[in-house]
């Protein structure tokens, strides 16, 4: 039983220090990221562009606020935002989600997609 319950607990461990993982973002770099992003959504305020507002995106399922008329493929997706989903996502929207409207091509850098997050984070859940 013992060597079991070892088995486990090294596959477990294992397991985690394989899973990537979302370097620490920086908010003020991620803001200037924002950037990139800001022609075609908000952030801050529910206020449609050419992609939908991103108030409140943590935890929400992909392709469901009301009153943007999203790609069949990102209603029919089964993502819910969140720094990992977001994370994969940003790295290349086309190949997350296949058949997405973003017309964005991704950001490569790790850094960068970390840094963007911390500020969407920081920016985008509703204030209590």
């Amino acid at each position: 039983m013992l060597r079991l319950s070892g088995f486990f607990a090294t596959l477990a461990i294992a397991s985690l220090l394989s899973a990537p993982s979302l370097a620490a973002g920086d908010i003020a770099k991620g803001k200037k990221v924002f950037n990139k992003c800001k022609a075609c959504h908000v952030a801050d305020t529910e206020k449609h562009r050419i992609g939908p507002h991103l108030v409140g995106m943590f935890g929400r399922k992909a392709g469901s606020l009301e009153k943007f008329k999203y790609s069949k493929a990102m209603k029919n997706s089964s993502v819910v935002w969140s720094a990992e989903t977001l994370d994969t996502y940003l790295k290349k929207p086309s190949a997350f989600i296949k058949g997405t409207r973003m017309a964005f091509a991704g950001l490569k850098k790790d850094q960068e997609r970390a840094d963007l997050i911390a500020y969407l984070q920081s920016v985008t859940q509703p204030k209590k």
